[in-house]
């Protein structure tokens, strides 16, 4: 693990009202999960690999809007490092109530061009993580029956398609959505949820330059979504009023991919 970067110490030991573990939070759609629950009181820690500078800035964000925040540098294909992330916040924090598994590369790149390297980032950083983080924080959330766990699809990954141009990143993600449905067959018993959310073409800043230019046209809402749907559709998860969904994905697309 790197460094930890905090607002003031004190004020982060105090008792949260709830705490929440997002996975790539410095930016994009993570970074706008944590400005919405950081708005309703939640201390929140967010992971980052490489983005330090971007998750400075949402940590003062986060505490600007009255929230706890704790960024952690972690590699989040690496167990040992995600069982290592977990202890620290549980031991800062006292629980973990809500991880969300937002961090995962992507990448565009004929199949037959793909190298081995390219390959196993795909799985290693998009599906294994999920796994390694829910095993980790699963423990905490049995013993007080209650928790959250988000992953992130993507919004045709249910159809099992050709995929020529990011065949391990689609088979990764179609992973994510078999473990998510399993994970929330063996902790429904604990009060605990697994939901995933399969977002469709969004703005959020990590698509290559030009990347969504002209993909309107294949959308059948007619636009491209935004981070501030996939939020919306994060706090509906992660309401009172979700407490018996369970085991579903639900599509932020426009009705592209459906």
């Amino acid at each position: 693990m790197g460094r930890a970067m905090s607002n003031d110490a004190d004020r982060q030991r105090r008792p949260a009202r709830r705490v929440a573990l997002i996975t790539g939070g410095a930016r994009g759609i993570g970074k706008g999960i944590a400005l919405d629950l950081a708005a309703r009181g939640w201390a929140l820690a967010i992971c980052y690999r490489t983005s330090a500078r971007d998750a400075d800035a949402t940590i003062r964000a986060v505490t600007e809007r009255g929230g706890q925040g704790l960024a952690l540098c972690c590699d989040v294909s690496d167990p040992a490092a995600c069982d290592d992330l977990v202890r620290q916040v549980e031991t800062r924090w006292g629980r973990i109530d809500v991880l969300v598994n937002g961090a995962g590369p992507y990448h565009r790149v004929p199949l037959f061009d793909e190298t081995p390297a390219g390959w196993n980032d795909m799985f290693a950083n998009n599906l294994h993580p999920v796994f390694y983080l829910a095993r980790a924080v699963a423990p905490g959330m049995k013993t007080r029956k209650h928790g959250r766990i988000i992953t992130f699809g993507m919004a045709n990954a249910d159809k099992m398609e050709a995929q020529p141009m990011v065949t391990a990143h689609y088979i990764a993600k179609a992973g994510v959505l078999i473990l998510t449905k399993t994970l929330a067959k063996l902790l429904a018993p604990d009060g605990i949820t697994v939901n995933a959310i399969a977002p469709g073409f969004i703005d959020s800043g990590s698509a290559p330059p030009g990347e969504l230019d002209g993909m309107t046209r294949h959308i059948p809402a007619g636009y491209i979504g935004g981070v501030s749907d996939v939020v919306s559709a994060v706090r509906y998860l992660l309401s009172d009023e979700a407490r018996y969904v369970t085991g579903t994905t639900l599509h932020v697309s426009g009705g592209w991919g459906v």
